[in-house]
């Protein structure tokens, strides 16, 4: 019996089991890089204004921090663009500019800006993780590692500097070094669920599943109604053969947080891995029905339903995913698997067909063969 991999996103501000004999090796997804909330310093007001060029770049500072507050961003950036003119200098002009662009995610432009304000003030840490935040929304997590690290270098205890680092150097697949972060704060900080929780994610990663259950353990005493906590939880006392304990924190998940269907997706593999297939095929309804744009809960109901040969079920379930993702090559094909389970050959084929060209659109020559042996085995 195959168990899924988890689906889940391990939250930071904001994706696993030994069980029955099964010896399932099991992944997290990819930490979410997102900071409680982007640093901005608005450029203040000059002292004293002993010219006339003064006394207008202050109009534009009072002007440009008046329409951020009243959250017209455009008017902002264009006051604080204007004001450049007039101090071109001034670094907290740049800054602003940068949160301004960041907040619109036009990153980019935050780039360039901050790394102008960085080239004006190099020891100013806000600018440097800023810019690691940045960079880690473009995926550039290189870059993004070294902004973060500066950050830390210029403000040694900044927690959210090292949970930045360390989500970066996770998606970049250096786990230790991901822990090695989280730990150069974990010490000065013990109350920080999101260290402890970032931590055993990490360990996940690695599948050093004692460990990852201790972090998650202290997580938890600290942070018990955090549902990702509870989720991960789960996953570790399960990949450590605690079945009933295991499943008690799934549910805890699911109550804490009954909109999220990844929740509810693992709640079904364990079910499915377990031989209980109506418990899974409920969770997996569950799912679908909380987050209809779930790919893998849909693809996991309508296995279940082709192993039941409900082929009009799961018929219905793969039509679902195809006009939710219509690019997607495997709904075609397992759409075609149910249509031909109801002798609708000529439709089954035409799902063949459609899956073999998003196959072949995808470069992915086996997928392509599977879909026309498939077709041709009708014909």
């Amino acid at each position: 019996m195959r168990l899924s991999s988890l689906r889940l996103t391990v939250g930071i501000a904001s994706l696993l089991v030994s069980l029955l004999g099964l010896a399932v090796c099991v992944t997290a997804a990819p930490v979410t890089a997102a900071p409680a909330q982007l640093p901005v310093q608005l450029p203040v007001r000059l002292a004293q204004a002993s010219a006339i060029d003064e006394d207008r770049l202050n109009e534009l500072l009072d002007q440009g921090r008046e329409q951020v507050e009243a959250g017209q961003t455009d008017e902002a950036i264009a006051t604080y663009e204007a004001a450049l003119q007039l101090a071109s200098d001034n670094a907290r002009i740049y800054s602003a500019i940068g949160f301004l662009q960041a907040k619109q995610r036009n990153f980019e432009s935050a780039i360039a800006a901050y790394q102008q304000a960085i080239a004006l003030d190099a020891n100013n840490p806000d600018f440097y993780y800023a810019l690691g935040f940045c960079k880690a929304n473009l995926q550039d997590y290189e870059g993004a590692a070294a902004a973060y690290r500066r950050t830390t270098e210029l403000r040694r205890n900044d927690v959210e500097a090292y949970l930045g680092l360390g989500v970066v150097l996770s998606r970049l697949g250096d786990f230790r070094g991901a822990i090695e972060a989280y730990k150069q704060v974990l010490a000065t900080n013990p109350n920080n669920a999101r260290l402890y929780e970032s931590t055993g994610s990490a360990y996940l990663q690695q599948e050093q599943y004692p460990e990852a259950l201790e972090m998650f353990q202290r997580a938890v005493a600290l942070d018990p109604r955090s549902s990702t906590t509870q989720l991960n939880l789960g996953v570790a006392l399960l990949n450590l053969g605690e079945t009933a304990d295991g499943m008690v924190a799934l549910e805890k998940a699911a109550a804490l947080e009954p909109k999220n269907g990844l929740i509810y997706l693992q709640i079904g593999d364990v079910y499915r891995a377990q031989g209980d297939f109506e418990q899974a095929r409920s969770s997996y309804e569950k799912a679908v029905a909380v987050q209809p744009s779930l790919r893998e809960a849909h693809l996991e109901l309508g296995e279940l339903y082709l192993e039941a040969q409900n082929y009009l079920r799961a018929i219905v379930t793969y039509r679902k995913l195809v006009e939710l993702q219509p690019e997607d090559a495997e709904a075609h094909f397992q759409l075609g698997v149910a249509l031909q389970g109801r002798e609708r050959n000529a439709e089954a084929i035409r799902a063949y067909q459609q899956a073999g060209d998003l196959y072949r659109q995808q470069n992915n020559a086996e997928g392509e063969q599977k879909a026309e042996a498939a077709a041709e085995a009708i014909q």
